[in-house]
C-alpha cells in the first residue's frame, strides 16, 4: 500500500494548528505499521534553516496554473522515517505566515497540482492520495476531471479529510478561468452558492470524504455545523466516515516531558502536586493544595464556547474556592472579559495572553480540572493531552469531544461532560467536577482511568488502514 498524504501543513516543518499536528504524526504511524506513507507540504519561507539544511533538491519542474506555468522545485526531506516532498515557489510560499494571504486560491491551485505533477518525478506511484481541507482539495477534482487517464496515473483513488468545515475555500467565479483553468464541462464541479467553492470541487471529487470523528461526521450533515454545505453532504453521505484523531503519545508523556516541572505516571502520580505548585507560583497564584486549579488552553474565539464562559465565569470564582489558569489569544472581547476577571481575581484567575507551548503543557501537567465548553470541536486534541495528563476533562457534547469523553457519573467515564449549549448546564457541570475533586479518594481513581485511555495515533492508524484497503479493492 502506497500513500501519498498532501498537506499545507506538517510538523516538524510548518504548523498553524491541529492539521500540523495530524499531518506530522499520522504518517508516522502508518509507517510504522508497514504503510508506505510519504507526504507532500509547501516549502514556506518560515521553515526553520536548520531544517532546510537537511534537505535535498531533487530537480525542478513546471506546473500549469490556469493559462500559464509556473516554476516548482522538489525538495526531499526525512523526519520520524518518514520522507517528504516541499513544494517550492517563493513567489507564492516565501511570505510570513502560512494562510490569509490575498491570492490563497492561486497559491493552493498550483500547490494542488503540483501534488500529481511531481507524481512521475519522484517515482512513487500512490495507491492513494489523501488530501486535507480545502487548501489540498483541489487535486482530486484535478485528477477525476485531467489526470485519471494519462499514462503513470491509473487506477490512484482520492480522499479528502475536513478538518473543519467552517473554512471551505470560497472564492468568486473569475477563478475557474484565471486560476484553476477548468474545462466549461467540469464547471458545475466547482460552483456553489453564486461563487467557487474548491472544499465543493474536492467533495464530489474524491472516492472517500473523511472527517476527524464519527460525531463530527454526522453533525456536518446538520446545517447549524456544516457553513452552507449540508446539501452536498447529505447527497454525498454514503462516502463519508469519522475517524478520530489521536495525539503523539510519545511527545505528550508526563513521564519523558521535559516542559513540565517534575516527571509522574499513572503508577506513581505524586509529582502531579509539585507540577500544580510550580505552575502555581509560577502564575503568582497561592499556593493552595486543595484548591482545585482549572486550565483552558484555546484560542479565544466563539467556537470554543468562550460566551458560556462569559457568561458564569465572574459568579463562578466568587462563590467556589478554584484557581482558573487561561492561556491563549484571539477575538477582543474574550481577551478584554479575561483582562477584567484578572484585575477582579487576581488571587483565582491567571491569563497569559499568545500561545507558549512550554506554558501550555504546564498547565496540562498542573491542572487538576481542564476546561471545554465548545460551541463545535471537529475533533480537538486539547482533551486527549489533558486525559493524558491527568487533567479532567469538562466539555460539551459535541465532535471529538463526545467521542473522547464520556461523563463519570456512571463510575466508568473519564470526565464530565454536558450537552446543551447553555451556560447554566456548564456552571452546574464544573461544579460537579469540583465537587468530586473534594473526594480524594474517588477523584485520585478518576485521574488514573483518564491517564490509562488510549489516544495514541496507533488506535487511529488502524481505522486508516481498514479505509484504505477498503478503498482500493
Amino acid at each position: 500500500m502506497k500513500v501519498l498524504y498532501a498537506t499545507s501543513e506538517a510538523l516538524p516543518f510548518a504548523i498553524s494548528g491541529g492539521l500540523g499536528e495530524v499531518a506530522g504524526s499520522l504518517p508516522q504511524a502508518l509507517r510504522k505499521r508497514l504503510v508506505g506513507c510519504r507526504v507532500v507540504m509547501p516549502l514556506y519561507g518560515t521553515v526553520d534553516p536548520k531544517l532546510k539544511e537537511t534537505m535535498k533538491f531533487i530537480t525542478h519542474i513546471s506546473v500549469p496554473v490556469a493559462w500559464r506555468r509556473q516554476y516548482c522545485g522538489i525538495f526531499e526531506a526525512r523526519a520520524g522515517g518518514v520522507i517528504y516532498y516541499l513544494i517550492d515557489n517563493q513567489y507564492y510560499f516565501k511570505r510570513d505566515g502560512l494562510y490569509g494571504h490575498y491570492d490563497d486560491a492561486e497559491r493552493f491551485a498550483f500547490f494542488s497540482r503540483a501534488v500529481l505533477e511531481i507524481i512521475p518525478i519522484i517515482n512513487f506511484k500512490p495507491d492513494i492520495i489523501h488530501c486535507n481541507d480545502w487548501q489540498t482539495a483541489l487535486t482530486p477534482f484535478y485528477y477525476t476531471t485531467m489526470y485519471a487517464k494519462r499514462e503513470g496515473y491509473e487506477n490512484i483513488k482520492t480522499i479528502l479529510t475536513i478538518h473543519n468545515i467552517q473554512y471551505q475555500g470560497s472564492y468568486g467565479k473569475e477563478l475557474i478561468d484565471n486560476v484553476i483553468g477548468a474545462g466549461m464541462e467540469h464547471v458545475s464541479l466547482l460552483e456553489y452558492d453564486n461563487g467557487v467553492n474548491l472544499m465543493k470541487a474536492g467533495i464530489e471529487c474524491a472516492n472517500v470524504v473523511t472527517t476527524v470523528s464519527p460525531t463530527y461526521a454526522k453533525e456536518i450533515l446538520d446545517p447549524w455545523y456544516s457553513h452552507g454545505l449540508d446539501t452536498i453532504l447529505k447527497e454525498r453521505s454514503w462516502k463519508i466516515r469519522g475517524i478520530l484523531n489521536g495525539i503523539d503519545t510519545e511527545s505528550y508523556n508526563p513521564e519523558t516531558d521535559s516542559d513540565i516541572y517534575a516527571f509522574y505516571s499513572v503508577d506513581d502520580m505524586k509529582n502531579k502536586a509539585v507540577n500544580k505548585r510550580m505552575l502555581e507560583e509560577r502564575l503568582s497564584l497561592p499556593q493552595k493544595e486543595n484548591t482545585p486549579v482549572i486550565g483552558l488552553v484555546s484560542r479565544l474565539v466563539s467556537h470554543k464556547g468562550l460566551d458560556l464562559v462569559k457568561e458564569i465565569l465572574d459568579n463562578f470564582l466568587s462563590k467556589n474556592d478554584v484557581q482558573v489558569v487561561v492561556l491563549g489569544s484571539g477575538e477582543w472581547q474574550y481577551e478584554n472579559f479575561f483582562k477584567e476577571m484578572l484585575e477582579k481575581y487576581p488571587k483565582k484567575f491567571s491569563l497569559t495572553l499568545g500561545f507558549v507551548p512550554e506554558l501550555a503543557r504546564k498547565i496540562y501537567a498542573g491542572s487538576d480540572i481542564f476546561l471545554m465548553p465548545s460551541k463545535s470541536e471537529p475533533c480537538g486534541l486539547s482533551q486527549m493531552v489533558a486525559l493524558r495528563y491527568g487533567a479532567i476533562p469538562v466539555v460539551r457534547e459535541t465532535g471529538g469531544l463526545k467521542d473522547s469523553v464520556t461523563d463519570s457519573g456512571d463510575g466508568k467515564g473519564n470526565g464530565f461532560v454536558f450537552s446543551s449549549y447553555n451556560s447554566g448546564d456548564l456552571l452546574n457541570t464544573l461544579k460537579r467536577a469540583c465537587d468530586g475533586y473534594s473526594n480524594k479518594k474517588g477523584w485520585e481513581i478518576l485521574v488514573k482511568r483518564a491517564m490509562e485511555c488510549d489516544n495514541s495515533w496507533g488506535k487511529s492508524a488502524k481505522e486508516y488502514m481498514r479505509l484504505y484497503r477498503e478503498t482500493v479493492k
